[in-house]
């Protein structure tokens, strides 16, 4: 129903937000929006109010990876806008559909340099998908319908809107916009057959599954195509929940701590099937598994926007349309006559090697505590994490099970794995949810403990603390052996400081303490924070077997 009633913008917006389907926006509130704050007052939205722009964000994009849907958010002019920053950056990389309103100065002082003046369009040029700024209160409809529409379509992203104060308080009569847009989705049938046929022509050949628009169903449908053709199928950086794990055709992820002989079979294919990933710097360990000038191996790249063929790799045969569709024809077609067999049984054998624990120096062993998780955890328990060495434990020796399980930043961002958690736990209150974190990485945020509290989420943060920022440490040593500058941390109790804000907090400096630590955790009924004391070396044994790092 089209409403034409007289409405002051933050009326006009909130209800154009409902059109849409927004369930939940996160916020930081602040004096320039409060015509948007007074249109959520009875709206029937969830408002997340949050401690940090940042933390605002970040939750944001976790909401827009759960749901393929816009995470929504309200931030201030100024510093509430630069603080933002930070997630919308995550969301542009990890092609997340997110949607950031900031609020702005009235439009009567622009170019004054008025109290919190930022220049939007600059500051967000280069880190989102599209930046505006409404200047008419009536065309509010049509900019949100604008948004949502480029926040989700091709390869997805953040929209950032800037609404001046005056315009926000302004009335104006004017129609809502429809949510709904038809979409008719291509029959993919011949595609999938040529590129299948193209395929067979090949030895070696990896494929390669990444990028955004995935769903449960498309895990089912890459599983099948895996059994039916007997295909090794490797996952992108931090897509690791793609595909079961246990899969017989999984055979592993490309990330920052890689197993060296993923790596070398990366080397050795002779084609790659490219679905939905970008083939990016993480993926292709700084661009030299494969040489983008001279690749060594025939690529086809199937992609949702076209501007991503040819973007960094040439490939031999472009498909632009989205991964499901693309994975969903894959999966009904018959078995092809090559015989793939032997290089997919000893690629999945590495695979096997590689998630077996392997011993690391002090009294709490990061490897066995991630196992212990992975063997423990219900199948669709959710884990959340930042950046940091630590995070090379999870992605080795956790096996994810099922689609939705993980969140975690492509863009390699400290401090997005607590925000992810209270994003998830509010989603999804009646599962479990995991943040692995470095002691670096938690203090990013760990002021919105005050949020879980206030909201009700009920995450388990487990903190891993050697005292230091280890990845850099670990690169300092590796470049300045002795010289140690700027990569040591005075940490405080983080278990005291979780019950400070009315959580449960343990400490453990024990491995065979961990499991009923964690147990008590589970029971309290709130949130959490088990703060692992691990040696100083623990962290950079990963990333070293590896061959990312030098002992």
């Amino acid at each position: 129903m089209q409403r034409t009633t007289t409405r002051h913008g933050g009326q006009i917006l909130v209800d154009q937000l409902v059109r849409f389907g927004v369930r939940r926006v996160f916020s930081v509130p602040g004096e320039s929006f409060l015509a948007a704050l007074d249109g959520l007052f009875d709206a029937g939205i969830d408002n997340v109010v949050c401690r940090q722009e940042g933390g605002v964000a970040m939750m944001a994009d976790a909401y827009g990876k759960m749901t393929g849907q816009p995470g929504v958010a309200f931030v201030t002019r100024g510093p509430g806008a630069t603080n933002a920053s930070a997630g919308v950056h995550i969301a542009m990389q990890d092609s997340t559909p997110m949607i950031l309103f900031v609020g702005q100065i009235r439009a009567e002082d622009r170019d004054r340099e008025a109290f919190q003046e930022v220049d939007y369009k600059s500051l967000f040029g280069g880190l989102a998908k599209w930046v505006t700024e409404i200047e008419q209160t009536s065309r509010l409809p049509e900019y949100i319908a604008r948004a949502f529409h480029v926040a989700t379509s091709g390869r997805p992203g953040p929209v950032v809107l800037a609404l001046p104060e005056d315009m926000l308080s302004a009335l104006a009569e004017v129609d809502d916009r429809s949510g709904l847009i038809a979409k008719l989705s291509p029959d993919l049938t011949n595609v999938a057959k040529d590129a299948l046929e193209w395929l067979s022509e090949f030895e070696r050949p990896l494929v390669l599954v990444g990028g955004p628009h995935w769903s449960p169903q498309a895990a089912h449908d890459l599983a099948t195509f895996a059994t039916v053709q007997n295909l090794p199928i490797a996952l992108g950086f931090r897509r690791q929940d793609y595909l079961d794990n246990r899969h017989p055709n999984y055979v592993g992820d490309l990330n920052v701590g890689v197993n060296p002989k993923l790596a070398q079979r990366v080397r050795n294919a002779d084609a790659l099937l490219l679905i939905g990933s970008r083939l990016g710097d993480i993926e292709t360990q700084g661009y030299r598994l494969i040489d983008p000038a001279n690749p060594h191996c025939a690529i086809l790249h199937v992609h949702a926007d076209a501007n991503e063929h040819g973007h960094v790799y040439q490939p031999d045969i472009a498909v632009t349309t989205d991964a499901v569709l693309f994975t969903r024809a894959l999966s009904k077609l018959p078995a092809s006559n090559a015989n793939w067999e032997n290089w997919t049984k000893s690629a999945r054998t590495d695979y096997d090697i590689w998630i077996t624990p392997n011993e690391t120096p002090g009294d709490v062993k990061l490897e066995q505590v991630i196992t212990w998780l992975s063997n423990t955890l219900p199948d669709d328990a959710i884990l959340t994490n930042g950046a940091g060495n630590y995070a090379a434990f999870l992605h080795r020796y956790f096996v994810y099970k099922q689609h939705g399980t993980q969140l975690a930043p492509t863009s390699g961002s400290m401090g997005y794995g607590f925000p992810a958690a209270i994003s998830a736990s509010i989603e999804y209150p009646g599962r479990t949810v995991v943040c692995l974190a470095g002691d670096g990485c938690f203090q990013m945020t760990c002021n919105e403990l005050s949020t879980a509290a206030q909201h009700s989420a009920k995450p388990i943060v487990v903190v891993v603390n050697n005292g230091r920022y280890g990845t850099i440490r670990m690169h300092q040593e590796k470049h300045y052996p002795g010289r140690v500058s700027g990569t040591m941390l005075a940490n405080p109790d983080f278990a005291a400081l979780s019950r400070a804000y009315g959580g449960h907090g343990e400490t453990v400096t024990k491995t065979a303490d961990f499991a009923a630590a964690f147990e008590r955790a589970q029971a309290s009924g709130t949130f959490a924070v088990i703060e692992l004391v691990v040696s100083e070396d623990a962290l950079s044994t990963s990333l070293t077997l590896s061959g990312l790092a030098k002992p």
